[in-house]
């Protein structure tokens, strides 16, 4: 019989580990973990392998399985919490899977992780802050911090502590209070608190751990899209409107961490509520009228959007250089529209679109573009809006201009309502 106890050491130091993991080790066969792990075992007459990957790990559980004895029990040792990013989750996957042991002679002891250790070391709670591991994976760091007051990250690779403090900086938060640990719990441990710019040319240890604190996270006084046309400041140039907007942005099924694109955004009322939907995901905003620009400037400001990128040209050539997008709304296309969904279908032929069009020769252009285009199921709604005007004692319906709402999503999509995100995130 095979048991298999998966224990948490802890950050490194073994002043960290539980009695309860001591207690396990000492009465365990076997001992299989990292090197480092190993090294500072208090247990030289345990038979220890160093593996880090769990098809290592299953290999040398079946070998243990064929040497004839009745009873063999294995610690299998992980850095940090059983439960927190941790190997243990694969391991017990595999398993399950593989069938070598019942699940009920398998433990999971748990472990001092990074996130409890590094929090008392620079006396702040951590039961208030979100969780962001950027160690082997992808994430918005930016909406992260954007949207939270309290917000711990795992850094790995190319998203080290500097790289993520300069990324911070670029989007306006040069200011949030950062603390970055590296080596923790060892003689080498470094802990440095200041602010994200003080910390864009330092040198960390790839695999280090930080708390970044805005004191000024973004409030959302409203969850529902569709906000009055009197809160954003407009000039002279075209807006989207309320009622039109409500069901462009339904159509679109935003989700928090896409990449979208406003083509022709005018004052910007349409990115700006992608953006302030969008928590985690980031909108472009591509508009080539300066005056337009500009409110989009200042209604961005307004909004406290920064998650909203305003790109100065043309399409499609504004679009050419920018991330694949996962959502595209043509609000103007300046007559190149064919061109903008050949380019969007280039970086991303499963990106949903949705098309504002007020003339009949932009409808018929939409149209004749998916006409022979089975790949893509195309929705066309007329919004047609009339809004009342007090006269003397009386109401009057004041009618506004139809438009046409045309989107169109890989087939299948809409009646599913399932997408594969783009790998940019």
């Amino acid at each position: 019989m095979l048991t298999v106890s998966i224990i948490g050491m802890g950050p490194g130091n073994l002043l960290q580990q539980t009695q309860e993991a001591v207690e396990a080790i000492a009465k365990s066969d076997y001992l299989i973990g990292d090197k480092r792990i190993l090294k500072e075992l208090a247990f030289p007459d345990k038979t220890q392998h160093t593996a880090t990957h769990v098809p290592q790990i299953m290999e040398l559980m079946k070998e243990f399985l064929t040497e004839g004895r009745a009873e063999v029990a294995v610690a299998v040792l992980v850095s940090g919490d059983v439960g927190f990013y941790s190997l243990a989750k694969s391991l017990l996957r595999a398993l399950e899977t593989e069938n070598i042991t019942d699940l009920k002679n398998v433990r999971l002891i748990c472990g001092i992780g990074s996130l409890q250790y590094f929090s008392s070391k620079i006396k702040t709670a951590w039961d208030d802050a979100a969780i962001c591991s950027l160690h082997g994976r992808e994430g918005n760091i930016v909406g992260n911090v954007l949207n939270n007051r309290k917000v711990f990250v795992l850094t790995g690779g190319d998203q080290n502590p500097a790289a993520i403090c300069r990324k911070l900086s670029d989007f306006g938060l040069a200011e949030v209070k950062v603390s970055i640990g590296e080596n923790l719990s060892y003689p080498n441990e470094r802990i440095v608190t200041g602010t994200a710019q003080d910390f864009t040319k330092e040198s960390f240890a790839s695999l280090s751990v930080m708390m970044i604190e805005n004191p000024a996270p973004l409030e959302r006084a409203y969850i529902t899209h569709g906000l009055p046309d009197e809160w954003f400041i407009r000039g002279d140039v075209p807006m989207t409107k309320q009622e039109v907007r409500a069901v462009s942005l339904s159509k679109l099924r935003l989700r928090q961490s896409d990449i979208t694109y406003d083509i022709g955004a005018g004052t910007g009322s349409v990115s700006l509520e992608m953006a302030l939907q969008q928590t985690h995901g980031f909108v472009y905003a591509i508009e080539k009228n300066e005056q337009a620009v500009a409110l989009i400037h200042r209604n961005k400001e307004q909004f406290g959007a920064k998650n909203l990128i305003i790109i100065t040209n043309t399409a499609p050539e504004g679009i050419a250089e920018l991330p694949p997008p996962d959502r595209v709304f043509i609000g103007g296309s300046g007559g190149n529209l064919k061109e903008i969904l050949d380019t969007v279908y280039a970086k991303n032929n499963d990106a949903g679109i949705v098309i504002n069009a007020i003339t009949l020769e932009t409808l018929n252009e939409a149209m004749a573009y998916y006409r022979d285009r089975t790949a893509y199921e195309v929705e066309l709604v007329q919004v047609t809006v009339a809004r009342s005007r007090k006269l003397a004692d009386y109401h009057l319906l004041m009618g506004q201009n139809p438009v046409f709402v045309l989107s169109a999503w890989p087939a299948g999509q809409n009646a599913t309502g399932t997408a594969t995100q783009t790998e940019t995130k």
